[in-house]
């Protein structure tokens, strides 16, 4: 099966830590997904700019609107993700476990849906 980890980080506590902890605790992270990657569980891993950097577009009525980002006032945002193959639920938690990221935000991990049986089960 697989799995998104998403981790959400919270700047506040980022950058509480001295530089050199970030750095130490980043360089954990690509060795981990290294590790994860040569063993066939990691799919791809992304970090993803800040809020400020974004738009959300959504269409009501018929009339589309952009709008530029951030759109919430949260305390945390998802900076980044990894794609997991795990055997189940629990094996996706003890890998995303092993990321640091729940020390400086949070780690959600959702299973991902098969899209091809949801392509069989609409005939598309």
């Amino acid at each position: 099966m697989k799995f998104l980890v998403m981790i959400y980080n919270d700047d506040a506590l980022l950058g509480a830590m001295p530089q050199d902890e970030r750095d130490s605790m980043m360089r954990g992270c690509f060795a981990h997904a290294d590790e994860l990657r040569a063993e066939g569980c990691l799919l791809d891993s992304m970090q993803l700019e800040a809020p400020s950097q974004t738009k959300s577009l959504r269409m009501r009525e018929d009339t589309m609107s952009v709008i530029d980002g951030p759109f919430a006032e949260a305390k945390e945002y998802l900076g980044g993700f990894n794609l997991i193959e795990a055997a189940d639920m629990d094996e996706a938690v003890r890998i995303a476990q092993q990321f640091p990221w729940s020390r400086t935000g949070r780690i959600e991990v959702r299973p991902v849906r098969d899209i091809d049986a949801v392509r069989r089960s609409v005939g598309a």
